[in-house]
């Protein structure tokens, strides 16, 4: 598993937008940023809809207000789900990013097989980032929604 201290691995993120399909690379879109980056499990799940997205959505201004550039939502979905969900949320503010084949979550070393439920998918976390490098990373225990809230990430910053 990733480490504070380490830089991201070289991987890809999809994002739709309304100029169409983009990855980015993890590197060069997070380089000489503060980014704030969050996955859940999947997109439209109970504990993502109700309590996760919301919080960063809620507390966007509070974040930009503390430095942070860039906040990112990740889950192994397609950028189409993600635009979706990310529409359904209001969040305008959040970057809504697929990893649909699990190959940045696998990389970091935070997936997870979920069986029947959705095969491969990523931990529940989230992370600050300084141009590049980890310098935060709240893991959450399975089935658990704690360390990885809007709030507590806003009180490390």
């Amino acid at each position: 598993m990733i480490e504070v201290g380490q830089k991201l691995p070289q991987a890809q993120l999809s994002e739709l937008t309304a100029d169409g399909m983009v990855n980015h690379d993890v590197a060069t879109c997070f380089a000489g940023k503060k980014v704030v980056l969050f996955a859940v499990p999947g997109a439209f799940t109970p504990t993502c809809s109700a309590s996760h997205l919301p919080g960063f959505v809620v507390n966007a201004d509070e974040f930009t207000a503390k430095g942070v550039d860039i906040i990112a939502c990740v889950s192994v979905n397609d950028a189409f789900v993600m635009k979706a969900w990310g529409e359904a949320q209001n969040a305008q503010a959040i970057m809504m990013l697929g990893d649909g084949d699990g190959s940045f979550t696998k990389a970091i070393g935070l997936d997870m097989d979920t069986g029947a439920f959705g095969g491969l998918r990523s931990q529940r976390y989230a992370m600050v980032i300084e141009d590049g490098v980890v310098t935060s990373l709240n893991v959450e225990q399975p089935k658990q929604f704690e360390v990885s809230k809007a709030e507590v990430i806003l009180a490390l910053l």
